[in-house]
């Protein structure tokens, strides 16, 4: 009897093990924005310049990418001293949106939370780049 009692809860300790290792990376992918849930799916998605002054107000997304900064030679202009001149990236890949820090000096914010490699976004999340924020449709 006591053997089988033992067993038993060694069953349960590694269910629960099991459970928290899988919180642990849903987590870590939930942080890290490496969600695949997050696909834009439909037509091409546009990018919407809310606040801030851009050379342009609506830019519909292309597979390549558009680069975001305060030179003129980046795809969107923005005429924002906190932003870097070539700030960031964003564009289509396998339907869906990546935002892409360019090594920028104040970051690239996607929803508020700083992002440092490639993060996937879905239509409605916002971007900020210096004080100018972006709204992916």
């Amino acid at each position: 009897m006591p053997a089988l009692f033992f067993n038993v809860i060694k069953l349960l300790f590694l269910a629960l093990l099991f459970l928290f290792l899988f919180q642990v990376v849903r987590a870590l992918r939930s942080h890290t924005g490496s969600n695949p849930g997050t696909r834009v799916s439909g037509a091409p998605a546009e990018l919407i310049v809310l606040t801030g002054n851009a050379n342009v107000d609506r830019v519909k997304l292309r597979p390549q990418g558009h680069v975001i900064g305060r030179s003129s030679d980046a795809d969107i202009h923005i005429d924002d001293p906190y932003s870097s001149e070539f700030h960031a990236r964003v564009g289509l890949q396998d339907s869906a949106v990546l935002v892409h820090d360019l090594g920028s000096t104040n970051g690239t914010y996607v929803n508020g939370r700083r992002v440092t490699t490639p993060t996937t976004v879905s239509k409605g999340d916002t971007v900020q780049i210096g004080k100018t924020i972006l709204e992916v449709r």
